[in-house]
This record gives C-alpha cells, structure tokens and sequence, in this order.
C-alpha cells in the first residue's frame, strides 16, 4: 500500500523521543516500511525515519507549551498552516491510504472523502478536535476509521465518534529486555517532565518507601521542574537526563521498580511497558489505563493517589517475579501493534485477505469498541 502518515509536527520524529507519541510515530513507520509499504511521512525537519520524508516544520521552529497566549496562539497557526499544506499533498499524492498520527482537527473535515485511519492519542480534551467531532451536523467519512491505545482511552471518546477500535501500543521486545547482571537497588521513573505526569508525587512516595530514586526525561515544563523537582533532587534522588532508546532499556532494567505516577486519564503509558519488557516491576497510580496494563503479576496499583497509597504500591510490587512482569509484557509487541492497524488499513482500502483477519477478538466484539491488542 502507499501511505501517507501524518503525524504532529511540534518536534521531530527523533531520538532522544519528546515523548510516546514520537516514538509510536517512528516505530509504526519503520515497520510498515519494512513490511514493504511504500510510507511517506509529513513531520519536522529533522526526524529521523526509513520512510520518505517530507519536511513541512523547519528544524528550528520551537513549540512552548508555557509561552504567552499570543505566542500560543501564532504557534497553533503556524502549525495550523503546516497541517494544511501536508492535506493539499496528500489529496494529490496518490496514497491508497492516511494514517492520521496528528493532534490537528484539520484531516477529520479536510481529507474526509480519502481512506484514514486516525489513531486518538489524547482522551477528548484537544479543543479543536472535540469542537469538530461535537458540532452539529458532523459525522465521519464514510471511509474513516478510529483507533486508539486503550479501552480506558476508547471509552472517553465513545460519546463522541460510534465506533473507536484498540490497537494497543507496543515496543521491541528485543530491545527492551531483562540485563539479569545489573544491579537493582533504586526506583525509577521516565517520561515527560510535566505536572500531568506527577513526578513530584513519585518522588515523595519513593523517599515514604525508603527507596532511592533516579529519573530520566524531557524537561517539557521549565517552571514546574524548577519549582517542584530542583528542590526534591539529592543524594537519594537524582535526575540522569533525557535518555535514548540506547540508553534507556538499561536504565530501566537496572531498576527495582517502576514507579508511574499520572494525575491525568493517562491514555496509555508507554514507559510502563518498556519497563515491564525489562524485566521491572511497576507502582502505580490507579489513572487512565494503568489499571489494564499492569496486572497484579506485573506490579501494584495505588489505591489513591495519594503519596502514601504510591508508597505502599512501590513496597508490594518490589516482590514481584521478573520473570512473570516479563511474561506480562509479552503482550504488548511493536509487531502485533502494526498487525491490528494493518488489519484496518485494509478493510479501509478494500484489500482484506480473510486468512490474515482470522482474529478471534474481531469476531468477538462485532460492533462498537474492538480490541485488537497484540499477543
């Protein structure tokens, strides 16, 4: 097939990734295209990709979530336009089929008549989006289908779009595997340093459990970093930086847990996983999709979220086996992730092959929420 992938443009489809969504972005690509898919793919200047890129942000273009109203609203534009030029291209382009990797509401009205997948990485509360699912007289393209990364995620958007289909996020479990040699006597915590993801939380759960923590991430949120993190750093909490998919599946596996701590409807929580893959156990706050991702086997979920309920998660998921928070992992493939979104590329195409959609959970669920999480 010839796909284009439409992604958000606000950083570069690179290492070291902003966040998840960059790196869903980078790993589905790379595996369509090796699975012979001619991909092109409309990001910033910058990324890094086996696709074909086509370039519409310039490198030095800068998003700040912090900045000014006026300056917010000339980078939505900015953006905005970008979106725009990236529709005109594909409507031209030939593609059999859209991937829409994006946080614009522009492919929902503006490719309505092409064949798109959009994959909902955020629950409901991008404005413009929601504005354009919610107004009167909409509806979807007749050859648009929904997808996102959890039933927690689908259920939010279930008043909004009839029909949103879960197709789990997934990593490389090869990369991201258990090092049995390292040593394991601190907690750890990756993600986007951002108020949302709660890491002042975590470091104050883990300081109430008596373990040493160390942290890896951007630092998204300058003022909440500063004000909130700087001053919780010392001798027992310490921040390593924003680490590389090199770098990383050792720095998660060198851990004695995991400690997730969203303060938001967390649609996925793909550093859960990777540390899972890892071998590590994980603590976590009872938000968004924790619940499904982490079975009682794979580590412990906080009764609140508070401090001292993620204190007492961190003590009871430390005795968990790693064998078994491995086994639990085994469930979240990058392969079996780029299975369940080729299965909808092609019904939305016309080219399903009936000994390729023998899936159990398809038939299973018939209409309405559909899981196709991998195995």
């Amino acid at each position: 097939m010839r796909i284009a992938v439409l992604c958000h443009m606000h950083h570069p489809i690179a290492q070291p990734f902003e966040g998840g969504t960059e790196a869903h972005t980078a790993t589905m690509t790379d595996i369509l295209v090796a699975r012979g898919h001619d991909v092109t793919l409309f990001a910033k200047e910058g990324s890094g990709t086996d696709a074909r890129l086509h370039a519409l942000v310039p490198a030095e273009f800068e998003f700040i979530r912090t900045a000014s109203p006026l300056v917010r609203e000339q980078q939505r534009g900015f953006l905005a336009e970008a979106a725009h030029h990236s529709i005109q291209l594909i409507e031209g382009g030939g593609y059999d089929v859209v991937i829409n990797n994006s946080l614009s509401s522009l492919p929902y009205r503006g490719l309505r008549d092409t064949a798109m997948l959009t994959i909902l990485h955020t629950p409901p509360t991008l404005a413009d989006v929601t504005a354009v699912v919610s107004s009167a007289g909409w509806t979807p393209g007749e050859r648009h289908a929904y997808a996102t990364v959890s039933r927690a995620n689908a259920a939010s958007w279930r008043h909004l779009l009839p029909s949103v289909e879960v197709v789990s996020n997934g990593v490389d479990l090869h990369r991201w595997r258990p090092r049995t040699h390292l040593r394991r006597r601190h907690a750890l915590w990756a993600a986007r340093i951002t108020p949302e993801k709660g890491l002042h939380l975590a470091i104050d759960a883990a300081r109430a459990a008596g373990i040493a923590l160390e942290i890896s991430g951007p630092i998204a949120h300058r003022a909440y970093f500063d004000e909130q993190i700087v001053p919780r750093l010392g001798a027992d909490v310490r921040y390593r930086g924003h680490l590389d998919h090199d770098q990383l599946p050792r720095f998660l596996a060198r851990g004695a847990v995991f400690i997730a701590s969203p303060l938001w409807a967390e649609p996925f929580g793909l550093s859960v996983v990777e540390a899972m893959a890892c071998g590590t156990p994980v603590a976590a706050l009872p938000a968004g999709a924790m619940p499904e991702l982490i079975a009682p086997a794979a580590g412990a979920l906080a009764a609140d979220d508070s401090v001292d309920a993620l204190a007492q998660a961190i003590r009871e998921a430390l005795g968990r086996s790693r064998a078994a928070v491995r086994s639990a992992a085994a469930a979240y493939s990058d392969q079996g992730m780029v299975d369940g979104y080729e299965r909808i590329l092609r019904r939305l195409t016309g080219t399903d092959d009936p000994d390729r959609l023998a899936d159990p959970a398809a038939a299973a669920h018939g209409s309405g929420d559909l899981d196709l999480q991998a195995s």
